[in-house]
């Protein structure tokens, strides 16, 4: 009868909808999250966000459940740092005396970041909910690793949505080709066409990463192996990804190779506007 096929459908509706798990990351970074959250919300997923109390721009939204757990410093100290990398991202010099500051910077603000992992990590309640509510997946972006940590001790499949890693360990995590020969690093201002000379260049400023990242995510890896009481490195942590997800375009950024579970989702980043007539 209609009314008995009217039924079925809803039950089908309710089994499609998914339960989703949010491990965000502040800034611009959470933006354009937030925009695919509230559509997900919006087709009847039940969306739960895991956030710090203490954040820039992380706050609750009708279309999600937001779980805070607090952290061991102040929203003054928080912004001071974000703005302090941003201004050494972004400043001139001779590039040894850049990679000195983004140094420094680096370890001081993966110090506070590390910190707010922690606290979300040894929350007690907050872990025994995470715990025993059945989520489908993790949605996280992996530039700080907090999220893989969460997915792998839940053992849970997991979503990246990211531009791009630092020192681009979403390549060496996934086996993808990226030849400093072809593919231009950051800050080399260099295309996908160079002569010798540009590829020796190219490789030169590759080698600042092999230091750079060990300072933001050898804690991450300490962490991760003493919450899961296993020896885990950060790449065997990012290896365990279903679906990466690219804000990025060819359009856009230079061709280079990708895998297959690497989508490019290119115009999803920080906000969307109209524009006038």
């Amino acid at each position: 009868s209609p009314p008995a096929v009217v039924l079925l459908l809803s039950l089908l509706g309710l089994a499609a909808a998914g339960r989703l798990l949010v491990v965000p990351v502040d800034g611009s970074h959470w933006l354009s999250m937030r925009e695919v959250l509230d559509v997900l919300g919006q087709r009847g997923h039940e969306v739960v966000v895991v956030a710090p109390e203490v954040s820039l721009y992380i706050k609750p939204s009708k279309n999600v459940v937001m779980k805070m757990y607090p952290v061991p410093f102040t929203q003054e100290e928080l912004e001071e740092d974000l703005q302090g990398m941003i201004k050494d991202v972004f400043a001139g010099g001779p590039f040894l005396e850049r990679v000195f500051k983004l140094y420094q910077r680096a370890k001081k603000n993966s110090a506070v970041f590390l910190a707010t992992c922690a606290h979300l990590l040894h929350n007690t309640e907050l872990m025994r909910y995470l715990e025993e509510t059945k989520f489908d997946a993790v949605f996280t972006d992996p530039i700080l690793p907090c999220g893989q940590i969460l997915a792998e001790h839940l053992s849970l499949p997991s979503v990246y949505f990211l531009q791009q890693m630092p020192c681009a360990l979403e390549y060496g995590a996934t086996q993808c080709p990226n030849p400093p020969s072809y593919v231009p690093r950051v800050f080399t201002d260099l295309t996908d066409r160079m002569t010798f000379l540009q590829r020796v260049k190219n490789l030169l400023y590759d080698l600042p990463n092999f230091f750079l990242c060990d300072v933001v995510f050898q804690p991450y890896a300490e962490l991760a192996s003493e919450f899961l009481k296993r020896e885990v490195t950060v790449p065997d942590l990012l290896r365990h990804a279903s679906i990466w997800l690219l804000k990025l375009d060819f359009v856009l950024h230079f061709p280079r190779p990708l895998m297959p579970n690497m989508v490019l989702i290119s115009g999803v980043n920080c906000a969307y506007k109209k524009l006038n007539q």
